[in-house]
């Protein structure tokens, strides 16, 4: 069965959420929704801080050290990586795996150095993909702030033959209006690639979580919205899936 993951933005000392990536507003605490999500079964926990490429920074060392001591899942930790150094001070926190976007986009050749040292099994490709046309998707950077110029597909594409052994896929189209994932954008990806893809952006029912799997070929589901505000609950999408396969 496809992995439920719970995607938490964080800001500051909060987890935030918006629409398209923007309009950002707290919704809760990184701990308390981290615990809240763990005892309802989610497979896995990524931390994203939508600020720190911004601000040439990474903060999220001492939230893993504390949120690791309490949940036993897998936790992916992604904002601000730009170095071995960054990586490493994450793991050794407690992270599993980090999701790295906008410095890959700037430095592509950090994949292989992060791989050689790592392993490819703790380096996440994140892809921000806003769509250009109807079969076009551009990637995005800086958490949806700039445009890279490059196809979101074959950057995603490439990102793999670079070594990543996972990747992240957001509709920055979709994120936060829980209309639905984009399943074109999944699928033109999950094709085209050997390893997991978390299809990111757009959850609100039951049935969306459904059609990216079977449809766009998603290894893992990515929620924020649709559990933050409580129109779903990992356990419910869990059944669902159990009845569904």
């Amino acid at each position: 069965m496809a992995r439920i993951i719970v995607k938490l933005d964080i800001k500051g000392s909060n987890v935030v959420k918006g629409i398209h990536l923007e309009g950002i507003r707290p919704v809760g605490t990184p701990e308390q929704l981290a615990e809240k999500y763990y005892k309802d079964k989610a497979d896995e926990i990524i931390y994203l801080d939508v600020v720190a490429s911004l601000y040439g920074r990474n903060n999220l060392k001492e939230l893993v050290e504390r949120v690791s001591n309490n949940i036993f899942i897998p936790l992916t930790v992604g904002g601000g990586i730009r170095s071995l150094d960054d990586i490493h001070m994450l793991l050794r926190a407690g992270a599993d795996k980090v999701a790295v976007n906008t410095w890959l986009i700037e430095h592509p050749e950090f994949v292989s150095q992060a791989v050689k040292h790592f392993g490819s099994q703790c380096i996440v490709g994140s892809v921000h993909a806003r769509r250009t046309e109807k079969d076009h998707w551009e990637a995005l950077y800086n958490y949806g702030r700039d445009v890279s110029g490059k196809d979101a597909v074959k950057w995603a594409v490439e990102l793999v033959r670079l070594g990543v052994g996972e990747l992240l896929i957001t509709s920055v189209d979709q994120d936060g209006t829980m209309e639905g994932y984009d399943c074109g954008l999944i699928e033109r990806i999950s094709t085209r690639v050997k390893v997991p893809v978390i299809a990111s952006g757009g959850a609100g029912s039951l049935a969306h979580v459904r059609e990216v799997i079977y449809k766009g070929y998603a290894d893992a589901v990515c929620l924020s919205s649709a559990l933050h505000y409580n129109h779903l609950s990992v356990s419910q999408i869990k059944n669902f899936l159990k009845k569904t396969q």
